[in-house]
């Protein structure tokens, strides 16, 4: 594992420092990582089991978590499904750590809400820059109507996305999306039809400087279908190519 100490930056455009939850069973990971997580400007708190990680997540209300996957007793997949079941903590970002590399940790830990992974060993400058995309993700827009103003507010058939609340609904009951699968959906929403590819997808919902597979698209679209619920039908298949959005469910195929 790189072992390579960043400078310090001003890495939050807040005055308020953003807190993020380091877990995992190994110290020497949690120490290096809350090192050069506090020379990068953020406040941290760390846990080393899967339970205590719930606790000081409940407590402290972080503003990401970094996960490992592979922990004795609740491991990391335990973790997740936990977090993401609890309202208050449903919407906090989660990193996931992965010593195997295999697809199908991968896999699992987005089908249970994970935002993004990274795959030990990894390079400590290659993941501040993930942290930091994704809470940028976080804290900014989400998008813009299709004349090119900003809105608050997009709408597509039963959807509305309502980005000053960070809020999804299908007639009128809200949705739990991951900040992943909301940006996801709301590219689709803005592009109005227009296909996008799984590469475009990733460039508007995550930034040109994030790396995800094609997989990991595939697996946060097929969570939205399911939370879309009987509106599934809105995020189409183009196949080959990508995805759209169809308003209307007589437009599906």
């Amino acid at each position: 594992m790189s072992q390579t100490l960043e400078s310090p930056r001003a890495m939050n455009a807040t005055k308020t420092k953003k807190k993020v939850l380091v877990v995992d069973d190994e110290k020497d990971i949690v120490e290096m990582m809350s090192f050069n997580l506090t020379r990068n400007g953020y406040d941290v708190v760390t846990a080393h089991n899967g339970n205590d990680a719930l606790e000081v997540a409940q407590r402290e209300m972080p503003d990401l978590i970094i996960l490992d996957l592979m922990m004795p007793g609740l491991d990391g997949t335990e973790v997740t499904r936990r977090l993401k079941a609890d309202p208050r903590m449903a919407k906090i970002p989660l990193v996931m750590l992965t010593a195997k590399g295999e697809e199908t940790d991968v896999v699992v830990g987005l089908r249970l809400g994970a935002d993004d992974y990274v795959t030990k060993p990894f390079s400590v400058k290659i993941l501040m820059e993930r942290l930091n995309t994704i809470l940028r993700r976080a804290d900014g827009a989400w998008g813009t109507a299709p004349g090119g103003e900003e809105t608050d507010v997009l709408r597509a058939g039963p959807l509305v996305i309502d980005s000053s609340k960070h809020e999804a609904s299908v007639g009128g009951e809200v949705i739990r999306l991951t900040l992943t699968e909301f940006k996801l959906l709301s590219a689709l929403v803005v592009a109005r039809g227009r296909v996008l590819s799984r590469d475009q997808l990733m460039d508007k919902a995550m930034g040109t400087d994030v790396f995800v597979t094609d997989r990991a698209i595939d697996v946060h679209i097929t969570a939205i279908r399911k939370k879309l619920g009987d509106a599934s039908w809105l995020v189409h298949t183009v196949r080959g190519v990508g995805y759209r959005l169809q308003e209307t469910d007589e437009q599906a195929e």
